[in-house]
């Protein structure tokens, strides 16, 4: 297996997404470029979070490493090297001793993920019975360590239960057994804490890092939380309309962004250190996906734009794995004393 080195050349990358597209085919045709060369990496152990306005592609991408895909929408380019191997090109029987092995993932509503008519051991003893070669005894085992593991009180009794005799966080919770339950290189959490209240928040997020630490398998952490981001990630991966416009790590995310777009969600989020008559927000509107602007995406909305905005941006390398795309990155840096 070929060694893949991050920007930084000492952390080993688990997975890379190479330029990959993801496109729909709506009720009449039309194709709608939903992820479009999309590019990133997640190194071992590690957290990477993709951030964004709903819309933005990042649940598809997530969805595309999984080759999971819904039915009207095709893989259409690029490459996604898991431990240097493209899962693009593995036949279906090999992508699926990969799914829930190797690579996990947690969908962000778990009423919908979990099966209503089976109990929620079945539901983890069928994925365990799946992945590895033990006996049906052995799994349950397994299962009910498990759900002692995500903090659910009396596991062994839970194991009995359907989803719909669970809270909402004791849903999560089994859902995230389920999901470890072959200690997996990498977990795709693609908002793992959306319905839940901050309490309930708390804890899953708190649970994560400590299964993280305790595993040391990496995450792919889908969110538009940026308070999420702060407190999870180790680096950010910024989407807007299928692209991304930036990336680096958390500190060059939140500490000396250059994309207006990363600028403008930053700017948004409240702060109790400023007295705010009115919460920013980021005029305009998202471009319909089958008629993108084109050049820059978020031309339109920019406070920065102007003709050469008609033009793709350009890639520019910041240094330490720090990437924009945008024709006035130095320009922006000047405009952070506006934030």
């Amino acid at each position: 297996m070929p060694l893949i080195l991050a920007s930084g050349g000492d952390v080993l990358v688990l997975l890379e997404v190479r330029n990959l597209r993801v496109y729909f085919k709506n009720d009449v045709g039309q194709e709608l470029r939903a992820v479009d060369g999309v590019s990133f990496t997640v190194p071992h152990g590690k957290t990477v979070a993709l951030v964004g306005e709903s819309g933005c592609g990042k649940s598809v991408t997530a969805l595309a490493v999984l080759r999971l895909v819904e039915v009207n929408g095709r893989i259409a380019g690029g490459e996604v090297l898991f431990e240097g191997k493209n899962l693009l090109d593995l036949p279906e029987k090999e992508m699926q001793k990969v799914r829930g092995k190797d690579i996990a993932i947690i969908f962000q509503e778990p009423s919908a993920a979990l099966n209503p008519v089976y109990t929620i051991g079945d539901q983890i003893i069928e994925a365990i019975l799946l992945h590895q070669s033990v006996s049906r005894e052995k799994a349950r085992a397994l299962a009910e360590e498990m759900l002692h593991l995500v903090g659910i009180p009396e596991p062994r009794k839970r194991l009995n239960e359907y989803p719909h005799e669970l809270s909402g966080g004791m849903k999560q919770r089994a859902m995230i057994a389920m999901a470890l339950s072959c200690r997996p290189k990498l977990l795709i959490a693609d908002e793992p804490t959306t319905s839940l209240d901050v309490t309930i928040q708390a804890q899953i997020l708190e649970l994560l890092r400590e299964l993280q630490r305790q595993i040391g398998m990496a995450i792919l952490l889908i969110t538009h939380d940026l308070g999420i981001v702060a407190d999870m990630a180790d680096e950010v991966v910024v989407m807007y309309a299928g692209k991304v416009v930036e990336r680096g790590t958390k500190y060059d995310i939140f500490k000396r962004c250059r994309h207006p777009y990363t600028l403008g969600l930053l700017r948004s989020v409240p702060r109790l250190d400023v007295d705010e008559k009115a919460l920013a927000s980021i005029p305009g509107f998202v471009p319909d996906p089958l008629h993108f602007p084109e050049g820059c995406r978020f031309r339109g909305r920019c406070f920065l734009e102007d003709e050469t905005c008609a033009t793709e941006p350009p890639e520019i390398a910041l240094g330490n794995g720090h990437v924009v795309y945008c024709h006035h990155a130095a320009l922006s840096e000047v405009c952070h004393g506006e934030r």
